[in-house]
């Protein structure tokens, strides 16, 4: 697997997503460690994870740890369902102590490679509760129990309120990323700006009509490629690195093949302005 160097650390340059699988969750994950992912996202959050199956993929899997990046969030209250993964009366940082301990558990390890903030409570702002937890996840960082820190779904103004802060700096980014926004470009553009790496998910479902122009079709054409090859070709050609969740085997290595081409200055342009 292709890996980029963030903070000094090797990470993949392709994820392989966990969310929204259910009791297929460890057989997904452990068909997506077969075909040749060795970074898999997952979240303590039950609602719409099953971080544990995780786990038993990754133990079943036989590959060594060291290969492997592991990264996992900590969710909000606001976003869990009734199974909580700390005691909800705790102060903020108890909830982060717990909830990082039971996914070391559920993925049967002793440290991550990545935490993440699985999304600020306030759409335009961190919260006091926001920068509470932001703390301990930096507490996480500097105690080496993770290897990097970052950030899910936020703005722009999220961004530059963390820069504009004393607190620690995050080395990752994940959003859903829209072509009708530019693929998220302002977010982007400041994470280039501040060295952090940008995760893309949902770049096939949340992109179904703009995916289905002509212009893309003919430049899957021109490579002989799948439509979601490109898009996963032009996500790593502009510095994205792209998640995929598909529950193929055939899809999955087909992915992976996004690797083998390159596109060309102007193709890229065409799909930079898709939205």
């Amino acid at each position: 697997m292709i890996t980029r160097t963030i903070r000094g650390v090797e990470v993949p340059a392709f994820f392989y997503g966990t969310a929204w699988k259910e009791e297929r969750t460890e057989a997904l994950t452990s068909q997506a460690l077969a075909a040749g992912f060795r970074a898999v996202d997952t979240a303590n959050q039950r609602k719409h994870y099953v971080e544990s199956a995780v786990g038993a993929a990754v133990e079943k899997s036989g590959i060594d740890r060291a290969e492997l990046f592991l990264q996992t969030k900590f969710t909000h209250a606001d976003g869990q369902d009734h199974r909580i993964p700390y005691e909800r009366g705790l102060k903020p940082r108890f909830q982060v102590e717990q909830s990082f301990q039971s996914s070391l558990d559920h993925l049967g390890t002793d440290y991550v490679d990545a935490y993440l903030l699985h999304g600020p409570s306030l759409p335009d702002r961190f919260s006091d509760e926001d920068w509470e937890v932001w703390r301990a996840i930096g507490e996480l960082e500097r105690d080496g129990k993770t290897r990097l820190i970052g950030v899910s779904n936020v703005s722009l103004a999220h961004l530059e309120a963390l820069f504009g802060s004393d607190e620690a700096k995050p080395a990752l980014v994940q959003n859903r990323c829209y072509a009708r926004t530019g693929w998220d470009r302002e977010v982007r553009a400041f994470c280039r700006a501040h060295e952090i790496g940008y995760q893309g998910f949902s770049l096939l479902t949340a992109n179904r009509k703009e995916l289905a122009r002509p212009e893309v079709k003919k430049i899957a054409e021109r490579y002989g490629r799948t439509i979601p090859q490109v898009v996963f070709r032009f996500a790593l050609e502009v510095g994205m690195i792209p998640l995929t969740g598909t529950s193929s085997e055939a899809h999955l290595k087909e992915d992976l093949a996004s690797f083998d081409f390159s596109l060309a200055p102007g193709e890229i342009e065409i799909l930079e302005r898709l939205g």
